[in-house]
């Protein structure tokens, strides 16, 4: 037997049951939480407090440490973002040198930068992708220098990856 459980604000809280062997938490008439006998099912934006930990075939649970914030952007030109979660936008400071400007902020600037760009399209001796020299750290910016040695190069195709 299925047992629905409905806080709805116009009539309190309701209970439903059918015959389908499963269990949902609504509000409003919309299923948050749903549980089977094949696994369970959250829907829209929750909030959890203390660690997220799980277990994914690596024999014990862990805490899971997510990526903050990341983008990926065009960095010849005028600096255009394609993709981002987390990030407002990108400030071109000169050749090479960039600010992504992180939405919410971080709780320290005891953060990791992960990052790669590629200068090029064209396959040529050597690696054509090089990683950013992060300059400074803030809660809510991190500058970053690319360069093809010696001075600053504007590479075509940047990724950013913040955790903490």
């Amino acid at each position: 037997m299925a047992v629905t459980l409905n806080a709805s604000t116009t009539t309190g809280l309701v209970q439903s049951a059918d015959t389908s062997g499963s269990l949902n938490i609504q509000s409003n008439g919309t299923t948050v939480l749903g549980v089977t006998s094949t696994g369970t099912s959250v829907t829209g934006t929750q909030s959890v407090s203390g660690n997220l930990s799980f277990n994914s075939g690596y024999g014990s649970s862990a805490v899971a440490y997510g990526c903050r914030a990341w983008v990926n952007f065009n960095g010849t030109g005028t600096p255009a973002i394609r993709a981002s979660g987390n990030v407002t936008s990108i400030t071109d400071n000169g050749t090479g040198d960039y600010t992504v400007n992180i939405t919410t902020a971080m709780p320290d600037v005891n953060y990791c930068v992960a990052s790669v760009c590629t200068l090029s399209d064209a396959v040529v001796a050597g690696n054509t992708e090089r990683g950013f020299s992060p300059r400074s750290y803030t809660t809510t910016t991190v500058r970053l220098l690319v360069t093809d040695g010696a001075s600053g190069v504007d590479p075509l195709l940047c990724n950013v990856a913040i955790f903490r």
